[in-house]
């Protein structure tokens, strides 16, 4: 009896035993369930965070990648051209915090002929220039050029170039991306495309064409791209004050560009400088020939003004590019003692042949014609093509400009040029003496 009582109880002792061991390993499986499903726990946290973070940054780049394309339609510069705004090929700037400055320039030796802008044979800075850009809130910026020395100016005094708050991508706000930005200030006049490469580091040569049409002026800009289309289209005073505008009527210029293939680029530009006060303004924004457009009429006349229409086409190759324009444009005026209105016709055609991947060579040629007469210096003297009253009137100019450059990068360009230039005056005198042999060093930073 004491037996089976020992070996039952044995066999209790022996079965709990079992079953505590079961509950034991039982308890310690769930505990490594419990850890492993929290070590999962953990990681799905992990990988949700990164996915986020990814997300954030995607959104970003996304971004980035919109400002860029808006910028690639942006009338520079260009500044910040193309369009230029100002060039922007040769600069690269520093930031200082949400400021970014940068600048270009050039230093040149010009010798013309004895009628020419520089008979003396001149050492000369070329072209000083500094931008200024900053963020100023979400898609808004802030940009500004300032003009240390210029071509056109005899002086080394300050200038302000362009200046303006720049709204960019203001048609997402009814879900439509790059179709309608906005700036306000002091902008480029969006006149056919020269002005665009006009600067010394984008400008493959040293001269310009006969006509050149440029200026900046205060206003507004609309401009957009959709697809391959894009324009802009500015509202501006139109005379030659930066402060002040003495005529109510305002200049309107526009340009719709369309890119085809990446080889083909053509653009239609239209104009009108608005009326002009003959005596306050006295010369239009717009640069032309030179000069600028100014009344001819006698002193009856109180307002005078100018219309003008411009094709633009440009062919891209890998070895260089080919640009032509062409237009016409009037000048009119209210004189009441004599009929002033003059009928201009202009054209360029320029080649540029990359010989090798830093030297090239370049030709442009380019013409005016007037229809009576008109003051249009050129490469002449100011003084006496144009602020003399009585000097002579050109009828028709050509110039034709051959150069050579060397890219050492896309921040330092060294280029010579020898500028043909000739014509007729009003009266059948020929324009002689003004061709102009150059060199420059264009730099950006």
């Amino acid at each position: 009896m004491m037996f089976r009582r020992s070996v039952s109880i044995g066999l209790c002792i022996g079965m709990g035993s079992v079953l505590l061991s079961a509950a034991s390993s039982a308890l310690g499986a769930n505990e490594d369930l419990n850890a492993q499903l929290e070590t999962l726990r953990q990681q799905n946290a992990t990988l949700q965070e990164t996915v986020r973070k990814q997300e954030s940054l995607i959104e970003n780049l996304s971004q980035r990648v919109g400002q860029i394309e808006n910028a690639a339609t942006k009338p520079t510069a260009i500044g910040s051209q193309p369009e230029s705004t100002s060039s922007q090929s040769g600069r690269e700037g520093v930031s200082l915090g949400r400021l970014n400055i940068s600048g270009e320039g050039a230093v040149a030796f010009f010798d013309s002929q004895r009628n020419g802008t520089f008979p003396n044979a001149e050492f000369r800075v070329d072209e000083a220039k500094l931008f200024v850009e900053a963020p100023v809130w979400d898609d808004v910026y802030f940009f500004s050029e300032l003009n240390l020395v210029s071509r056109t100016s005899d002086s080394l005094d300050l200038n302000l170039g362009e200046l303006y708050l720049d709204f960019e991508d203001v048609s997402k706000l009814w879900g439509v991306e790059r179709v309608l930005n906005i700036r306000a200030g002091r902008m480029d006049i969006p006149f056919g495309e020269e002005y665009i490469y006009r600067d010394a580091i984008d400008n493959p040569l040293i001269s310009h064409s006969l006509a050149d049409f440029w200026g900046v002026d205060e206003g507004i800009e609309f401009y957009g791209s959709l697809g391959k289309a894009s324009y802009v289209l500015a509202i501006q005073n139109g005379g030659v004050s930066g402060t002040r505008d003495f005529n109510s009527d305002k200049s309107v210029a526009a340009r719709i560009s369309y890119d085809p293939t990446k080889l083909v680029h053509l653009s239609l530009s239209a104009m009108r400088t608005g009326d002009l006060d003959a005596t306050d303004d006295y010369l239009s924004e717009l640069w032309i020939g030179g000069g600028w457009f100014r009344s001819i009429g006698s002193t009856n006349t109180t307002e005078f003004h100018a219309n003008l229409v411009q094709a633009d086409l440009a062919l891209n190759f890998s070895r260089g590019h080919i640009r032509a324009s062409g237009g016409f444009a009037r000048y009119d005026d209210n004189d009441s003692l004599a009929e002033n209105r003059r009928d201009f016709y202009f054209y360029a055609i320029e080649g540029i042949c990359n010989v090798t991947r830093q030297f090239y060579a370049g030709v442009r040629v380019s013409q005016i014609f007037v229809n009576g007469g008109y003051p249009l210096p050129g490469q002449g003297d100011m003084g006496a093509y144009f602020f003399n009253p009585f000097g002579p009137q050109a009828e028709e100019l050509w110039r034709c400009s051959i150069g050579l450059g060397y890219r050492f990068s896309p921040q330092l360009i060294v280029k010579t040029e020898y500028s043909f230039e000739g014509g007729k005056e009003l009266g059948g005198a020929q324009r002689e003496d003004v061709n102009m042999f150059s060199t420059e060093a264009a730099f950006g930073f």
